[in-house]
C-alpha cells in the first residue's frame, strides 16, 4: 500500500498551478477568444476582446484563483512557500537580484507609460452629410410628386370618378380588402383625412375643382409614402423618424434623427433623393469611420417608390427641404 502511495504521479506545487491557471485564462482571453469568433463569423478577421473587458476577466481571474489559495491554510503554506524560498535566497542570490531589481523598473515603465502625455492626431470629426462625390445635377433635384401638374390631376380626377384608382402593390392588397368589406364605399374613403373626405363628397356632388383634387392627390402619395416608410425605415428611423426605431441600437452610429433642425431640413431634396437612392456603400471617403448602415435602396425600390418615401419623411418629420441657393 505504502509502495503505491510512493509511486503516485508528483502533483505541481499549488503556486505554480495557480501561475499556471493565470496565464491560460489570459492567453484565452487575448488569444482563443478571437480565434473562435474567425470561425464562428467566418470573416476574414478575428474579433479581438476589447482591452476592459481582458481587465475586468482577469481581476475576476484573481479574486476566484486568491479565494482558492486562501480556501486552508494547508493552501496558502503551499502556495506562500516557493515565494519565502526565493527571497530567502534559496533558488540562488542572482535570480533574487534579477527580479527585486526588474519588477520596480517593470512597474515604473507602466506607470510612466500610462501617465506620460500622448501625441496623438486630433479626432476626426463626423460629417453629417459627406458629398465630394455628390453628383452637381442633383443639387437643383425636387420632388416630382410634391408638385403634380394639371394634367396629373385632372388624370386623377378622371380615375377617381371611374373609381378606378391605382394604388401601389404594397397596399392595393389591403385597399381590396377593405373594399369588399365596405361595399357601395369609394376606394378612396379608405384615407380617412380631411383632404380626401373633400374631396370624395365633391366627386359625390360633381363639383370637384383642381385645388380640391390636387390636395387629394398629395394625400395619396402621403398615404403610399407613409406605408413604404413603414415597410422600410421605421425599423431604424423610427415611427416619427426620430432615430429611434426598434433596431435603432443595434448599430454602432444610430440613425440619423430627421426631426433634428440640423438633418434634412439643412440639405436640398436632390442630395436626400441621392442619399437615400446610394444607401451606405455610396458615400464618400470623407464619411469613414461613420459610415451608414444604410442599404442601397436603389436596388429593391423603384425611383417614383423613393421619391414617395422621402415626401413621407419631410411630413413625419415636420420640416421642409432646403431651397437650392441661386448663384
Amino acid at each position: 500500500m505504502s509502495a503505491g502511495r510512493d509511486m503516485a504521479k508528483p502533483r505541481v506545487n499549488r503556486f505554480w498551478s495557480t501561475v499556471g491557471a493565470f496565464v491560460v485564462i489570459y492567453a484565452l482571453v487575448k488569444w482563443g477568444i478571437p480565434a473562435a469568433s474567425r470561425e464562428v463569423t467566418g470573416l476574414p478577421f478575428p474579433l479581438p476582446v476589447p482591452g476592459a473587458l481582458v481587465f475586468i476577466y482577469m481581476t475576476l481571474a484573481v479574486v476566484a484563483l486568491a479565494i482558492l489559495v486562501t480556501f486552508s491554510d494547508e493552501y496558502l503554506n503551499e502556495f506562500v512557500g516557493p515565494v519565502k524560498k526565493f527571497l530567502r535566497g534559496d533558488y540562488g542570490r542572482v535570480p533574487r537580484m534579477v527580479v527585486l531589481v526588474a519588477m520596480p523598473l517593470l512597474v515604473g515603465w507602466q506607470v510612466y507609460a500610462v501617465t506620460v502625455p500622448d501625441v496623438a492626431v486630433p479626432a476626426s470629426l463626423r460629417i453629417q452629410h459627406p458629398s465630394s462625390n455628390f453628383p452637381k445635377s442633383f443639387e437643383t433635384l425636387k420632388n416630382p410628386l410634391a408638385s403634380p401638374s394639371d394634367a396629373d390631376v385632372q388624370a386623377f380626377i378622371e380615375q377617381a370618378k371611374a373609381n378606378t384608382v391605382a394604388f401601389i402593390p404594397q397596399v392595393a392588397a389591403d385597399v381590396k380588402r377593405w373594399r369588399e368589406a365596405n361595399a357601395g364605399k369609394h376606394a378612396l374613403d379608405f384615407i380617412p383625412t380631411s383632404p380626401m373626405k373633400k374631396f370624395v363628397a365633391a366627386l359625390k356632388s360633381d363639383s370637384v375643382d383642381q385645388s380640391t383634387a390636387k390636395a387629394a392627390l398629395l394625400e395619396k402619395t402621403l398615404f403610399e409614402g407613409r406605408a413604404l416608410y413603414a415597410m422600410n425605415c421605421r425599423a431604424c428611423h423610427g415611427d416619427s423618424t426620430a432615430g429611434d426605431g426598434p433596431m435603432a441600437d443595434g448599430f454602432k452610429l444610430r440613425p440619423i434623427n430627421f426631426t433634428d433642425n440640423g438633418t434634412i431640413e439643412t440639405i436640398v431634396e436632390g442630395y436626400t433623393f441621392w442619399r437615400v437612392t446610394n444607401g451606405g456603400p455610396g458615400l464618400p471617403t470623407e464619411a469613414t469611420p461613420w459610415d451608414s448602415a444604410m442599404p442601397e435602396w436603389k436596388l429593391s425600390l423603384t425611383e417614383e417608390e423613393r421619391w414617395k418615401i422621402i415626401f413621407a419623411e419631410y411630413d413625419l418629420a415636420q420640416k421642409t427641404p432646403r431651397i437650392p441657393e441661386s448663384h
